[in-house]
C-alpha cells in the first residue's frame, strides 16, 4: 500500500516536473509560437470567413504577402499577453475574439456579400430586431447567445485555476516590447501600402477582404473610420470652390440669379413642383443578368418608365447588404469612398453631428419634407438621423396599420406604402413636398425551397434547383415590387400638382452575383428610372448615387444645396480627380471641418422629427364580459400598446379603432389610474402618444362624447 502510494506520489511529481519544462520551454520560444500560432488562426479565420478550406489555402498561395501581414497583426496583439501573470488566458481570450470574428464574418458572408466590418457591431440592436425571420432567426440568436456564455464560462474558470507565469516578471520589458511591436507595425503597414502591397481603400469592400484578407479588412474598418481631413482643405479652398460654382451656375440659363447675387430656384406660377423619391430594396432588372430565363418581363411598370422618360445606370456604394450607405449618399449628395472601410455614417458622425441634406435644404425654400417606410423605425436608427437632416415628419412601421406580409411573412408588401404616401403628400396643402418613400418587400433572405405555388414570372437558369428557387422567389417579389410602382404612379398622376418621381435601387439582392453574370459588368450597379406630370425632356445618364438627386432637381427647376448645386455646376463628372478632390473637401468641411461654407453657422439644425402624420385619438372605453378593457380610438395599430400611468401593459390589437387590456392586468387597476395608448419601436421607444389621456373609473364604459363606440 505505501509502495503503491509513494509510487503515485512520485508519477505526480515526474508529470509536474515534464509540465513545468514544457512550460518552460513554451515561454522561452514563445515569440516564435505566437508566430506559428498566428498563422494558423488567420488560416482558420479564412476557412471560417471564405467558407472553404481550398479557398483558404488559394489565399495563402495566391496572397502569400496578405497571409503573412494578417498574421502580423494578429501577432502584434498577443505581444500583449506579456503584461499578464495569466498568459494562458490572455492567449486563449486574444485568439478566441479573433476566431469569434472570422466566424461571425463567415455567418454574415452566408447572408450578405458585404463583410463583416467594425461599424456593424453599431447595428448589433438593428440585427436583434430581425429575429424570426429568414434573415435571422430566434434559434440562431439562442444559439450565439448558449455559444458565448459557455466560452465566458470558460474563461471565468481558466481565469480562476489556470496555470500563472511563474518566472521573473519584466514589467518594463514588456511595455517595451508592446511599444516596439506598435512601432514595428506602423512602419510595416506603411511600407506595404506605400508599396501597394496593401491597399490603403477598398472600391469593393467584399473584394477587398478576399484579396487582403479577414483581419487586415477588419483591422482597417477599427482604424480607418471617418474623413481624413484634406491635405489642400483651408478656408480659402472652400470659398474657391464655392466661387466656382456660382460662376458655373451663371453660365446655366436654367439658373436664376437674384438681386443679391444668391442662386434661386425657378418656379412654376409660384409653386414648386412635388419631389417624390423611392428606394426600391434590392431592386434590380432581372433581364440584367445572363444565365436568368424569365417566362415575361418582370418589371413592366419600372420599363416604361425607363423608356419614356429620364432613366439610367446608377452606383451604388455596396452590394447585397448595406441600404443606408446608399441612402446617406442620396439624401446628402456624398460620397462614401471618403470615409473609413465598410464605415455607416449613420452609426458614426450622425449620431452627434447634423447634416445639410436634400430634406433641409428643400424645407429652406419652403417645401414639406416626410419619409414614409414599412420598417422599424429605430431601424438603422433611422428616426435620430432622419432628425439630423431635417426631414418634418417619419412614418415608420409603427404608424401604419400593416396587415399583408410576403409569403414568407419576413416583411410587408409595399401596396401600403401608396397610400402612405398619399398621406404625406395631404398633410401640408398648398405646400410643394418631398417624399422619400422606402420600401422592403424586395429585401432577403429569400428560400432555397419553393414557397410560390403558382408563380406569375417562371424563372430558370440558375446552377442548382435550390438557386432557381432563389431567384423565382425573388423575382416575384421584385414583380410585386413592380405593381407597386404602377399603383404609386396611377395615384400621383392623378393629383394636380406638378410632381417628379424618382425612383432607384440601393444594391443588388444578395444571391451571389459576380460582375460577370451582369450585363451591366459592374455589381455595384442597379438603375433609376423617373417619371413627371410636366413635361421634362428625357435626359439619360448613367450616375453614382450621390449625383441622382442633383440630377433629378436640375430637371425641375430646382438648385438648392451646398452639396447638390457643387453636383449640378460641376457636370457630374464622377472620374475627374478635381471634382472629386471638391467633393472630399465640401463634405469634409460640412461633416467634420469648420463649416467655412456656412460662415462656422449651424445653417441646418436638426429637426423636431415628428412620427406620423396621422394623429392617434382615445375616444372611450368599455369594460368587456370576460372581463378585459376595451380602448376605442383612432389610428391604431399592431404596435399600439396600452401604457397605465405611463408603464407598458400587455395589449391586444384588434383594429386601427380598438385595442384590448387583457382581463389579469385590468384586475390591478384602481380609480383614478390615468389611460393613454402609444406607438411603441424597438427598445420601447414611443413614438406617438394618444392626443388625449383617460382616466379609469371602474368597470362599465366611460364616454368623451366625441365619437360614438366602434366595434
Amino acid at each position: 500500500m505505501k509502495t503503491a502510494l509513494k509510487n503515485k506520489l512520485q508519477q505526480r511529481q515526474k508529470e509536474k516536473r515534464d509540465y513545468s519544462r514544457q512550460i518552460a520551454f513554451l515561454n522561452r520560444y514563445s515569440l516564435l509560437f505566437h508566430a506559428l500560432l498566428s498563422c494558423m488562426l488567420v488560416l482558420v479565420i479564412e476557412i471560417c470567413s471564405r467558407r472553404s478550406i481550398i479557398g483558404a489555402f488559394e489565399f495563402l498561395a495566391g496572397h502569400t504577402f496578405a497571409f503573412l501581414f494578417n498574421s502580423l497583426i494578429i501577432y502584434a496583439t498577443l505581444i500583449i499577453v506579456y503584461l499578464f501573470r495569466r498568459r494562458m488566458l490572455m492567449r486563449i481570450i486574444i485568439s478566441s475574439v479573433w476566431l469569434l470574428l472570422g466566424i461571425i464574418n463567415g455567418c454574415v458572408l452566408s447572408k450578405r456579400v458585404t463583410p463583416f466590418s467594425y461599424t456593424d457591431l453599431k447595428c448589433v440592436s438593428d440585427l436583434l430586431t430581425m429575429t424570426n425571420t429568414q434573415y435571422f432567426t430566434k434559434f440562431q440568436e439562442i444559439c450565439v447567445i448558449i455559444l458565448l456564455s459557455a466560452l465566458a464560462v470558460f474563461l471565468i474558470i481558466l481565469g480562476i485555476k489556470g496555470p500563472k507565469f511563474q518566472g521573473r516578471a519584466h514589467k518594463v520589458r514588456a511595455v517595451l516590447l508592446c511599444a516596439g511591436m506598435c512601432v514595428i507595425m506602423s512602419a510595416a503597414t506603411t511600407f506595404a501600402q506605400n508599396s501597394d502591397w496593401m491597399a490603403t481603400y477598398f472600391a469593393n469592400i467584399a473584394q477587398g477582404y478576399s484579396d487582403y484578407g479577414f483581419v487586415y479588412g477588419f483591422s482597417s474598418s477599427v482604424m480607418d473610420r471617418g474623413m481624413h481631413k484634406p491635405l489642400d482643405y483651408s478656408k480659402n479652398k472652400i470659398k474657391n470652390i464655392e466661387e466656382e460654382v456660382a460662376r458655373a451656375k451663371e453660365e446655366k440659363s436654367s439658373f436664376k440669379v437674384a438681386d443679391s447675387g444668391q442662386v434661386v430656384s425657378d418656379s412654376k406660377d409660384g409653386q414648386q413642383p412635388n419631389v417624390v423619391c423611392v428606394l426600391l430594396e434590392s431592386f434590380m432588372d432581372p433581364t440584367e443578368i445572363k444565365f436568368l430565363n424569365l417566362s415575361e418581363d418582370p418589371i413592366p411598370n419600372f420599363r416604361k418608365l425607363s423608356k419614356d422618360y429620364t432613366s439610367g445606370y446608377l452606383s451604388v456604394p455596396v452590394v447585397g447588404a448595406g441600404t443606408a450607405n446608399s441612402e446617406f449618399e442620396v439624401l446628402t449628395g456624398m460620397n462614401l469612398r471618403f470615409f473609413g472601410t465598410g464605415e455607416y455614417p449613420y452609426k458614426t458622425i450622425l449620431k452627434d453631428t447634423d447634416c445639410e441634406s436634400i430634406a433641409s435644404d428643400l424645407s429652406a425654400i419652403g417645401y414639406g419634407t416626410h419619409v414614409v417606410h414599412n420598417n422599424g423605425g429605430n431601424f438603422y436608427s433611422r428616426a435620430h438621423v432622419f432628425s439630423q437632416f431635417g426631414f418634418d415628419t417619419f412614418t415608420s412601421k409603427e404608424l401604419m396599420n400593416i396587415q399583408e406580409y410576403t409569403p414568407l411573412g419576413s416583411w410587408p408588401t409595399d401596396d401600403i406604402l401608396v397610400e402612405e404616401t398619399k398621406k404625406a403628400l395631404d398633410s401640408t396643402p398648398g405646400q410643394s413636398d418631398f417624399v422619400y418613400t422606402i420600401t422592403v418587400q424586395g429585401h432577403g433572405n429569400y428560400p432555397e425551397e419553393k414557397v410560390i405555388q403558382n408563380p406569375d414570372i417562371q424563372v430558370t437558369g440558375a446552377e442548382t434547383e435550390e438557386a432557381n428557387y432563389q431567384w423565382e422567389y425573388y423575382v416575384n417579389q421584385i414583380h410585386e415590387v413592380d405593381k407597386f410602382i404602377g399603383k404609386l404612379t396611377d395615384m400621383l398622376a392623378q393629383r394636380d400638382e406638378e410632381t417628379i418621381l424618382v425612383l432607384f435601387g440601393d444594391h443588388l439582392p444578395t444571391l451571389g452575383l459576380t460582375d460577370e453574370d451582369m450585363k451591366s459588368g459592374d455589381i455595384f450597379k442597379t438603375k433609376y428610372a423617373t417619371w413627371n406630370n410636366f413635361g421634362l425632356e428625357q435626359k439619360n445618364s448613367d450616375l453614382a448615387a450621390y449625383q441622382l438627386l442633383a440630377y433629378a432637381m436640375e430637371q425641375a427647376g430646382l438648385h438648392e444645396g451646398t452639396m447638390f448645386t457643387y453636383h449640378q455646376a460641376g457636370g457630374y463628372r464622377t472620374e475627374d480627380s478635381r471634382y472629386q478632390n471638391g467633393m472630399e473637401n465640401l463634405q469634409y468641411d460640412i461633416l467634420y471641418g469648420e463649416r467655412f461654407c456656412y460662415d462656422g453657422k449651424d445653417l441646418y439644425p436638426a429637426s423636431d422629427l415628428e412620427m406620423g402624420v396621422d394623429k392617434t385619438y382615445l375616444y372611450n372605453y368599455r369594460t368587456n364580459a370576460d372581463g378585459s378593457l376595451s380602448l376605442y380610438g383612432a389610428n391604431f395599430t399592431n404596435w399600439s400598446r396600452i401604457y397605465v400611468n405611463d408603464e407598458k401593459m400587455n395589449t391586444v390589437f384588434v383594429s386601427d379603432k380598438q385595442v384590448v387590456l387583457p382581463a389579469e392586468d385590468v384586475a390591478d387597476l384602481e380609480n383614478g389610474d390615468v389611460l393613454k395608448v402609444c406607438q411603441v419601436g424597438s427598445s420601447s421607444t414611443i413614438f406617438r402618444t394618444t392626443e388625449n389621456a383617460m382616466v379609469y373609473y371602474g368597470p362599465g364604459a366611460m364616454e368623451t362624447g366625441s365619437e360614438e363606440i366602434q366595434q
